[in-house]
């Protein structure tokens, strides 16, 4: 059975080697452009893990995932275009997400973990990771519009509201 925990900066290795397996899943499924191999960078995931920010998924055999859960309002969610979230309640948002394809429902244990502490959940993804729109949508989220990161790069918006 998988759980989530924080993780340790003892395991920022294998952290960053189930992002490295995430981003060369990425890339071989027709999602050259999200991650390429240089994200997330090796500091953000050192700050994440430093602030509580990072999630690891795990069982008897080990960490299988990890994921960034941001509480809070996010900034580059303030502007949404062509459509709108369905409220404006307290959400969590889950960033950052990848799994070592060892295990399956990566994604789903991210989900119910974060239902745990709030009504609202939302999330992003890059038009071109067909898979996360996938998983996003079998699990209830909504398709909301299109957000832009900092440096200005769209987004599919999604949102799950209880």
């Amino acid at each position: 059975m998988l759980k989530v925990r924080k993780p340790t900066m003892g395991e920022f290795d294998e952290i960053m080697g189930i992002y490295r397996i995430a981003q060369d899943f990425m890339i071989k499924t027709g999602n050259p452009n999200q991650w390429k191999h240089n994200h997330p960078a090796e500091e953000q995931v050192k700050n994440d893990i430093k602030n509580g920010i990072n999630r690891v998924i795990y069982d008897e055999a080990g960490i299988h995932g990890v994921f960034a859960f941001c509480e809070g309002i996010d900034p580059t969610y303030l502007y949404i275009e062509g459509g709108e979230w369905i409220n404006e309640a307290p959400y969590v948002t889950i960033h950052r997400i990848a799994g070592d394809q060892k295990v399956h429902g990566i994604f789903e244990c991210a989900v119910d973990y974060c239902k745990q502490f709030v009504d609202s959940i939302r999330m992003d993804t890059h038009e071109d990771n067909k898979v996360m729109q996938k998983l996003a949508e079998r699990s209830g989220f909504s398709r909301r519009g299109v957000i832009y990161l900092a440096n200005g790069s769209p987004r599919i918006a999604y949102q799950w509201v209880k």
